[in-house]
């Protein structure tokens, strides 16, 4: 059985599934790998719309493999860190994936996969859901997830929960800022699909340029070179083919191409 599932729609919407659901899809090197290459590939396919991320069986998942971990108390700081950056270079091509990213946390999600979780744009989780960034337990740090989940919490939330590493409701995930959205477990797929279908309304290419508007402009200062970048921004997107016809269909009262 193959640890990872990759389905797309006639849509251009893509299902990646974590799919190992007797170990409550934890992920080792392998899974790592493949997500690694997963997205790398995805990235490059320019028909693709979105792209889902969800965990099969009960639970989103569970973090770390306990065998992959037994496996890397042996490793030498050299092998460690090759490994570590395996993970890192996943997370990367994750939250920089250029097409808009949903993940669908069915279930609770512990550990490294709240890392995965804090990647991708749009969260929806469900009532039952648990969530703890539990390394300290083990003598470990959230090292690499750390960047992203900090960016979806702040410091100030991450201060407790990556020392505590206590386990907090998905309401709670919610009103911190790691999850967008709550429902019960009967209307995750509703819930996921009514997203989706929001994301299609809009320009792949625009959705792509405001990704990488959100990391351009993130924390700075609003002075004379933000302002340029802003600037440029607009006006190469109302000159741009899509840009025109959006605001040509908005006009004339018409569904603009991308939603044919």
């Amino acid at each position: 059985m193959t640890n990872l599932l990759i389905e797309i729609d006639a849509r251009g919407v893509a299902k990646i599934t974590l799919n190992r659901p007797e170990i409550h899809n934890a992920f080792d090197d392998a899974l790592i790998a493949a997500l690694s290459d997963a997205f790398a590939r995805l990235a490059q396919d320019a028909s693709l719309r979105a792209l889902v991320l969800t965990g099969a069986g009960a639970n989103f998942s569970a973090g770390a493999d306990l065998n992959w971990m037994k496996r890397m108390a042996g490793y030498s700081r050299e092998e460690n860190l090759a490994d570590a950056m395996g993970l890192a270079l996943m997370l990367r091509r994750l939250n920089e994936f250029p097409k808009p990213t949903i993940a669908r946390v069915n279930g609770s999600c512990f550990a490294g996969s709240t890392g995965l979780v804090a990647c991708c744009d749009i969260v929806i989780a469900t009532t039952e859901g648990k969530f703890a960034i539990n390394e300290v337990r083990l003598g470990l740090i959230p090292a690499t997830i750390g960047p992203y989940v900090l960016a979806a919490i702040g410091a100030r939330h991450a201060r407790r929960l990556f020392l505590t590493a206590e386990r907090i409701s998905a309401a709670e995930a919610c009103r911190i800022g790691l999850v967008h959205e709550v429902v019960p477990a009967a209307e995750l797929d509703s819930a996921v699909d009514r997203c989706t279908g929001m994301l299609l309304e809009g320009a792949t290419g625009a959705q792509t340029n405001a990704k990488q508007l959100i990391a351009a402009v993130s924390g700075r200062r609003v002075d004379e070179a933000l302002m340029q970048v802003t600037a440029k921004g607009i006006a190469d997107a109302r000159a741009s083919a899509e840009g025109r016809e959006g605001v040509a269909a908005f006009l004339e009262k018409r569904r603009p191409q991308w939603r044919r």
